[in-house]
């Protein structure tokens, strides 16, 4: 039985909890509840976690301290979404609490996991239960007290394991959303897999490297008649291949590996070459690992998920067919001038008081934010949460005293609120959760006003906007009495479900209907990027002849994800 970790137990065991995180992204994805894509819980904790993987296998370190904090400040800059910002949190606090330690025993571990929850509960402004942080408390409180009743750390984290598994069961009655779904609580099964792989790499059970068998989770998704596998899981089929360092290479390790990451997997070589195809949730990790048996010649990745919902929702399916156009795009571009290489660490001096960052996605949507004041843009939003380094990183390119940050994503703001600490410049983040009200905040920026004024007229403008989203459903869902199906038109209002629907037609009648009790003064629709504008226009043509007293906009946002993006002022 193991009586304590030092700096090198710790470091494998954040390594295995990271592959066993990744060896389930996909099944913790599907207890999200919600049909949208979104950057999901999973792909958020395991970016997050894998921060931190990184770093550790740069060095080795001479105590758990150092070990822990090295974790602690990768997963804080590194955290993506609500998910994982929590778990930065969560192993802050443990990093805190074994500061100056060179080992450390049961009592020591799991008083740090409850030092950890403690600092989460902390940061979340209204903590809700049936969370990761109710599975995170009940399993760290389970441990401490084995530990004072004299377990040793094995025995402590077995406990904490027992509790916290019973409490994630539990999730799905506390939380109503979830109970209706029938799920237990997706950041809190995250947690849990982070758990166990934790005490199995301290009994030897596993290791990091080795294969760790993923949960699988199949769905089949229908539109009419036409059934269309929809993969949930290892989307990226890959295909690549890789000029043999020497003759006698041994591939090996590399096929476990890989098995660990994928499936469908084939390899074959011969002297000089080998090639593969696997199918996986992280194409780049395959190539990165492949080159350490040799140079890679030519790979292939193409997304099999979306191909599918294209092909379910009608649209022509991309394929690197396409990337010819692709490939003359990036020439022009290289022929261009070049311009600077950024510097990460640049820190720009301050010019003027106030300066503003904006998260968002696509040219139209990232040229007006400019246009109407903002210094830096960070390429982000639905599917693509950005870390808090990526904002931490536009933040101190801001040449002024005040930054205001626009998450523009409900999911994006905590992560934005992490950066507060990371800098020396004064960062206010405006709780803007989507776009539009990011847009009207950002149209009541006065810089001469003072700090008090301008959050308050800004926040103002965000309480006046309503906005209504565009999407396709990512997934087959029951979802509050709405049978949806994968690659059907979803609208919603304010976050609330409307529909979903199989044409636009439709569903931009209904949203009309929903639009009355808000009597807009000001509608402004921003079509994305696989939107034609005759299209964009025709779907306004509703909203005008339904409201002929608004003043309807329409604008080339070049979105992706959501098709049209509707602000109601």
């Amino acid at each position: 039985m193991r009586d304590y970790i030092d700096a090198a137990a710790f470091k494998e065991f954040i390594l295995c909890a990271d592959a066993a995180l990744h060896a389930n992204i996909q099944a913790i994805n599907d207890l999200n509840v919600f049909p949208v894509p979104d950057g999901d819980t999973g792909t958020n904790m395991g970016l997050t976690i894998n921060n931190a993987a990184a770093e550790l296998r740069k060095r080795d370190f001479d105590s758990v301290a150092a070990a822990a904090d090295c974790v602690a400040g990768a997963m804080l800059r590194g955290a993506r979404g609500n998910s994982g910002v929590i778990l930065s949190l969560l192993f802050r606090g443990i990093s805190r609490r074994l500061k100056g330690i060179d080992t450390a025993g049961a009592l020591e571990f799991t008083g740090a996991m409850n030092d950890g929850v403690e600092a989460a509960y902390k940061a979340v402004m209204k903590p809700a239960e049936g969370t990761i942080l109710t599975v995170s408390r009940l399993a760290s409180a389970a441990g401490l007290k084995a530990a004072k009743a004299g377990a040793d750390l094995e025995g402590a984290l077995a406990a904490a394991i027992k509790a916290g598994e019973d409490a994630l069961e539990n999730t799905v009655n506390q939380n109503p959303v979830l109970k209706k779904a029938g799920v237990i609580d997706a950041g809190g099964k995250g947690y849990m897999v982070i758990l166990n792989a934790i005490l199995a790499s301290l009994r030897g059970e596993i290791v990091s490297g080795a294969p760790i068998d993923p949960a699988s989770l199949e769905q089949e998704a229908s539109w009419g008649e036409e059934q269309v596998d929809v993969p949930e899981q290892n989307i990226f089929d890959t295909v690549y291949v890789v000029r043999k360092s020497s003759p006698d290479v041994d591939l090996t390790p590399l096929r476990l590996y890989l098995d660990s990451i994928g499936d469908s997997l084939v390899i074959s070589d011969d002297d000089e070459i080998f090639k593969v195809h696997v199918h996986t949730d992280i194409p780049g990790a395959a190539l990165t690992e492949s080159q350490k048996y040799g140079a890679l010649d030519i790979a292939k990745i193409e997304n099999m998920r979306l191909q599918a919902l294209d092909l379910l929702a009608g649209r022509k399916s991309k394929s690197t067919d396409d990337l010819e156009a692709v490939e003359k795009e990036l020439e022009d571009m290289e022929n261009a001038p070049a311009e600077p290489e950024e510097d990460p660490a640049f820190f720009a001096e301050a010019e003027k008081e106030y300066g503003v960052v904006a998260v968002c996605a696509g040219k139209g949507m990232e040229d007006l934010f400019r246009e109407i004041g903002a210094d830096n843009i960070v390429t982000g939003g639905q599917t693509m949460n950005p870390s808090t380094d990526d904002i931490l990183r536009a933040v101190n390119r801001t040449p002024a005293n005040t930054v205001f940050v626009f998450p523009n994503n409900k999911n994006i703001i905590m992560a934005a609120e992490q950066c507060i600490p990371l800098t020396e410049k004064h960062v206010i983040v405006m709780p803007t959760r989507t776009v539009p009200q990011g847009i009207s905040a950002l149209l009541n920026f006065a810089p001469d006003e003072s700090e008090e004024s301008l959050v308050g007229a800004m926040g103002d403008a965000i309480g006046n906007v309503h906005t209504a989203m565009v999407t396709y459903a990512a997934r087959d869902s029951d979802y509050d009495g709405h049978a949806i199906h994968a690659g059907e038109y979803l609208a919603l209002l304010d976050g609330a479900l409307i529909g979903s629907y199989t044409n636009i037609p439709t569903l931009f009648k209904e949203l009309s209907w929903s639009f009355d009790d808000y009597h807009p003064e000001f509608i402004t629709v921003y079509y994305g990027e696989n939107v034609k504008q005759d299209e964009a226009e025709a779907a306004a043509k509703t909203l005008i002849d339904n409201f002929p007293d608004a003043e309807v906009s329409i604008v080339n946002g070049g979105q992706p994800v959501y098709y049209y993006m509707i602000s109601l002022e």
